[in-house]
């Protein structure tokens, strides 16, 4: 049997942490091992508990979540565990606060509890997640910014590699890119992983940034 994947809820409100929980343990595929109610609680139970996803609200007394965010992915020991955040608040600078932290995605609580589950196991997978209209802000909050020099990082990709990245930016799945690439999910696993290796990148959200902070991605993409 498949391990179930284990979450960690951190929101400041009760009930809202309870009905996440039950929603997340009445899927087979997952489990609740811990819940917090501060971002420095948030940061003190993933230590204890290392869970694959935490699911992390964004303003919570005790340490905000974008601050915990930063805490969990800097360490070492957490390297295993995703963060998917969790707001009512689509504002441009908790989205990117979030991204720079380190969320692997972002994801509005007024999304369908069936989107919630697959956002979950998604992040655990390595891809990153975003609300749509969260991928819409955050392309506009970057085709806003002054134009920022190339990466010449990003000059080492080769065509099919860029068009990865592109696809990744645009928020689409695994799935997805095979299916609008014509190519098998072993060689769109393969081209990530290099993408990862060339850009330095942690995980796929970082992808994402790397694509808006070099003008790969903008209104025509979409």
């Amino acid at each position: 049997m498949t391990a179930e994947i284990r979450v960690l809820i951190a929101d400041d409100q009760p009930l809202l942490r309870h009905s996440l929980a039950i929603l997340v343990d009445g899927d087979p595929a997952l489990t609740t091992v811990a819940q917090a109610a501060t971002g420095t609680e948030a940061v003190r139970l993933a230590r204890q508990f290392s869970p694959d996803v935490i699911l992390m609200d964004l303003r919570m007394p005790g340490g905000d979540g974008i601050e915990a965010t930063r805490e969990i992915t800097a360490d070492p020991r957490l390297a295993a565990s995703r963060v998917l955040v969790l707001s009512m608040y689509e504002l441009d600078e908790y989205v990117y606060g979030a991204l720079r932290a380190g969320a692997s995605g972002f994801l509005l609580k007024d999304a369908h509890p069936g989107e919630l589950l697959d956002a979950v196991r998604r992040t655990h997978a390595g891809e990153s997640l975003f609300a749509p209209a969260i991928l819409t802000r955050l392309v506009d909050h970057y085709v806003r910014r002054p134009a920022a020099n190339p990466n010449p990082d990003l000059r080492i990709l080769t065509d099919r590699e860029t068009e990865v990245l592109l696809l990744i930016a645009r928020g689409l799945s695994n799935q997805e890119i095979v299916a609008a690439l014509a190519i098998s999910i072993k060689t769109v696993k393969t081209h990530i992983g290099n993408l990862l290796a060339k850009l330095h990148a942690r995980d796929r959200a970082q992808l994402v940034i790397a694509a808006y902070e070099n003008g790969l991605v903008g209104p025509r993409h979409l």
